[in-house]
Parts: structure tokens; C-alpha cells; sequence
């Protein structure tokens, strides 16, 4: 049964492409780089309340089905309102996790922790998910006694039905910015990432209550607007250099609402009518990347291909051409995707022809996936696609140049062993002088005798592992192999090449 679906499946995608498959070649078809991410959140409450060994099974569970699907980044939400998913040091437990804020989760157990671990053994990355502002979703809820509120009220402002830190203040922008050390000094992530939610989504006929904060602190500016985009440039410049002096491999991502502006409101908008980030939300995202201040953006492209308002081509079309030097990641929703059918091939969904517009663009690097639940559950048969074709052969995530272009040594010592459980390859880590230079994972190529050894080709990526050995598919010790061992930093800079024949 499961032959057969993959080959309907690998028929339907032949058919999508309109045999454009078999004019690409292997680089194409199967990039070796790729930023292949997927959002963890706990804000729909699947972890509320949950005890932590049942916890712990559940998240092993969605690394393990998101690990088959092929990805390679987890984002995971460990700050959703001024609240932790891990111990902080500075604002309570989420209620998101144990059902009642500032309550601390019995036995003992810190889940961002236990994330990262988990993660990294799978060289999967791991981005630490922050909600700058939002305080409560709902007045209703109720904060902890120790919460910073408590303590400085007027940092704090009230928005319909919702709390937020007010983004005008030098002491909100020093309070986040204290998260994120405390987040980078205590924990070893890959990156800090932040969603959508800025200034809040606005509310008809509600203006967001700033007036006294324009008073004291908008001097200088004649538009509300203009000032409101100041006051989170400043935060995002911030948390920037605050990334950077902690830690220099850490990255800094966005993933922004999905419109920047309208073509109506601005010439090189694009051409959508919608929500936009520059003028509703006060997020300048062009700036933060063109100033160097954010280090990825995974614009959220939640629509279908053809949507009246926000053409998800259009919109594709548009960010790839506005990257202003940065990695641009495309953020898919999964339910949009498999729920809509493709215009040129109705009997199908829009999987197929939503991977050949994101990788039909040199700027485009990869995408995140939302919800990764499910992706887990393989909804409309979208793990089963990405495990088919789009992510049949591992990925190396894209490398940050601009943050270190400098290769760890190679590896040494490279020579199978027998051991109990099998015929075992062994290396050596290379030296290194900087956290910088250290390897980290390690990557794993084979090629049968005759064939030409090419490590650009991903279809001979077998393994990435964070260990120095990898157990062989030993037969009968008659068929001649060359494997292939390099070694990838923190910034998957990869090394030179060590070869090793086998006979297996």
C-alpha cells in the first residue's frame, strides 16, 4: 500500500512539473543547501497542563515524524506572553505549560533544554521562538505575583482586550533585550526568532493608546506612524547587537506578516490588498535587512496560489525580488496548501506547484513550515510528498556568510572498525582554536566503485550526524565503496574532504 502511494504520488508531481523534473539536473532537483524549518508552538495549548514525561514523549514524537520529513530547523515558542517554556531568570513559568502562569512544572524539568538536546541530536537547528510585546492575549488571564507587571505597570499599556509592553519605552526594548541574554548566555541556540506581532494587529475603529509615550518620546517626528516604526527599528537593531556580542554564531530572524505594503499605498508594493506590515503593524522589514540587522526572513505566505487579495505567486515573486541582502526563507502553511487545488491541475493539490515557484528563485533558500503538527500528521499527504521527492536526500542548512565564511579543519584519522553492532566508520574531529571554528556535525557521502565523487551532488548525502563515527550498511564484504567524511561549524561552513574505501 505505501509503494503504491508514493508512486501516485511521484506520478502526480511528474505531472505537475510537466516533466520539467527530468530536464534539472541533481543540484536542481535535490539542493544540498536548504533551510528546511518547521514552527513548534504551544500557544493552541497542546502542551497545557501536560505532565513532563508525557511531554517529553510527545516531543520526541513530532522531532522524530518531522526528522522523516526532512527537516533540519526547529522554531520552537518558548516566550509566548512576557512568559518562559524554560527557566528563566527573569519572568515566570507560562501557563502555557503547566495551566497556570508562574507555576513551575512537577518534577522539575526545563523543555527548552531538553529541546535543544533533542534537536541537535538529530542536527536539527534550534530557534528560540520570542513574543517581544504581547503580555496577555486576554484580560482575563491572570498574572503571576513575581511578574514584572507588578513591579512597573506604567511599562505597560491596555489594547482592547490584550496587554502588551509598550514599545515606545527605552525599558521595554532593555527588558527583551535581558530575555534574549538570558535565553543566550544559558542555553546553546541556534537562533532568536520572532513572528509577526509587533506594534498589535490593529482594531477597527481602536487607536493604539501611545499619546503620552508620543508626548515624552516623539520629538521629532511629525507622524505617529513614522515614530511607531522608529521605536521597533530600534528594538530590532537592539536585540541585534545584543545577539552579536553574546554570541557571533547566533543568528537573529523575522518572519513577518506577508505583505509589506500594497502597490496601492506604495509603487513597489505588491500587487495585493491586504494587512501590511509597514503601515499597520510598523515593521520595516526592508530596513532590518538592509541594514543588516536581521539575519534570515521567512515572510509568512499563508495564502493559496491565485488568491483575490494575496496571490501567493505574486507574493513569492515579490520577496524574492526584495531580499536586500538577506536569506529569505518562504513560511508555507501546510492546510492552505493541501486544501486548495492546483489551478493548472485541479485533481491535484498546490504541494507541487508551490515547491517549484520557492525553488524557481536563486534567492529563495527554503522554507518553514506552520503548523508542524501537521506536517506530523501528514495532512493532505504533505509529509509523504516532502519525504517522496522535495526532501528525499538530507539538506545542509544555507551558510551565513556575512556572519563567518571561514571552513573548520577537516577530519583525520578516518577507518572502519569492526565492532558488536557492525562495521563502524571512525574519525577524528579536527582542532580549533574558536567557538567559531569548532565542528559540530559531521557529513557523510558515498559513492559506488566508477562513480565520480562530486560532494555538491545531495543525492550522495547519506548522513549528517553530530558524532564521530557512522555504522556502515555492511552485506557481504564483496561490493567497493568510497565514503566521504567533512566536518560542518556552527554555520555549516564545510570542510574539505576525507575519502575512505570500504568494501561492503
Amino acid at each position: 500500500m505505501r509503494r503504491t502511494v508514493i508512486i501516485m504520488l511521484w506520478a502526480c508531481l511528474c505531472l505537475a512539473l510537466g516533466g520539467g523534473l527530468k530536464a534539472q539536473d541533481n543540484s536542481q532537483r535535490y539542493p544540498k543547501r536548504e533551510f528546511r524549518a518547521a514552527w513548534i508552538q504551544c500557544v493552541n495549548g497542546q502542551f497545557k497542563g501536560m505532565a513532563p514525561e508525557a511531554m517529553r514523549q510527545n516531543l520526541v514524537s513530532q522531532l522524530n515524524a518531522l526528522q522523516r520529513a526532512g527537516i533540519n530547523a526547529i522554531i520552537f515558542q518558548v516566550r509566548p506572553e512576557a512568559d518562559a517554556l524554560y527557566a528563566s531568570q527573569l519572568e515566570p513559568w507560562s501557563r502555557f505549560l503547566t495551566g497556570e502562569q508562574g507555576k513551575a512544572p512537577e518534577p522539575m524539568w526545563d523543555p527548552m533544554q531538553f529541546m535543544i538536546e533533542e534537536c541537535h541530536k538529530r542536527c536539527m537547528e534550534f530557534h528560540a521562538w520570542i513574543n517581544p510585546y504581547r503580555v496577555k492575549t486576554s484580560l482575563s488571564n491572570e498574572l503571576a505575583p513575581g511578574h514584572l507587571y507588578h513591579l512597573h505597570p506604567e511599562m505597560f499599556v491596555t489594547y482592547g482586550n490584550q496587554l502588551f509592553f509598550d514599545p515606545a519605552l527605552p525599558e521595554s526594548r532593555r527588558h527583551i533585550c535581558m530575555v534574549i541574554t538570558d535565553i543566550l548566555t544559558r542555553y546553546d541556540v541556534d537562533a532568536i526568532h520572532m513572528d509577526d506581532y509587533f506594534y498589535p494587529y490593529p482594531q477597527k475603529g481602536l487607536d493604539f493608546p501611545d499619546e503620552d509615550s508620543f508626548a515624552r518620546y516623539g520629538r521629532g517626528f511629525d507622524s505617529k506612524a513614522d515614530w511607531r516604526r522608529s521605536n521597533v527599528n530600534l528594538l530590532i537593531k537592539k536585540i541585534h547587537e545584543t545577539v552579536r556580542e553574546v554570541k557571533p554564531w547566533v543568528k537573529f530572524g523575522v518572519s513577518p506578516f506577508g505583505i509589506y505594503r500594497n502597490e496601492k499605498s506604495d509603487p513597489l508594493g505588491s500587487k495585493t490588498n491586504g494587512l501590511q506590515n509597514y503601515d499597520d503593524l510598523y515593521a520595516d522589514v526592508l530596513l532590518w535587512a538592509r541594514e543588516g540587522w536581521i539575519d534570515y526572513n521567512i515572510p509568512q505566505i499563508y495564502w493559496q496560489i491565485g488568491h483575490p487579495a494575496a496571490d501567493y505567486a505574486e507574493l513569492v515573486d515579490w520577496w524574492a525580488k526584495h531580499t536586500e541582502g538577506r536569506p529569505l526563507y518562504i513560511g508555507q502553511s501546510v492546510m492552505n496548501t493541501v486544501q486548495h487545488a492546483d489551478p493548472q491541475h485541479p485533481e491535484q493539490s498546490q504541494i507541487a506547484a508551490k515547491m517549484k515557484l520557492q525553488r524557481a528563485y536563486q534567492t529563495i533558500e527554503g522554507s518553514c513550515q506552520w503548523p508542524a503538527s501537521a506536517v506530523v500528521e501528514n495532512a493532505g499527504n504533505y509529509a509523504e510528498v516532502l519525504r517522496a521527492e522535495y526532501h528525499r536526500y538530507p539538506a545542509i542548512p544555507p551558510v551565513y556568510y556575512f556572519m563567518d565564511h571561514k571552513a573548520p579543519g577537516k577530519v583525520s584519522k578516518v577507518k572502519p572498525l569492526w565492532m558488536e553492532d557492525g562495521y563502524v566508520l571512525f574519525w577524528t574531529a579536527p582542532k580549533y582554536r574558536t567557538e567559531m571554528d569548532r565542528a559540530v556535525h559531521y557529513a557523510i557521502y558515498r559513492f559506488e566503485e566508477g562513480e565520480q565523487v562530486d560532494i555538491n551532488d545531495a543525492t550522495h548525502l547519506v548522513a549528517l550526524t553530530p558524532n564521530t563515527f557512522y555504522k556502515l550498511p555492511y552485506r557481504d564484504g564483496k561490493t567497493k565503496y568510497t565514503y566521504v567524511v567533512t566536518a560542518l561549524d556552527r554555520l555549516h561552513n564545510e570542510s574539505r574532504s576525507v575519502k575512505k574505501k570500504v568494501k561492503l
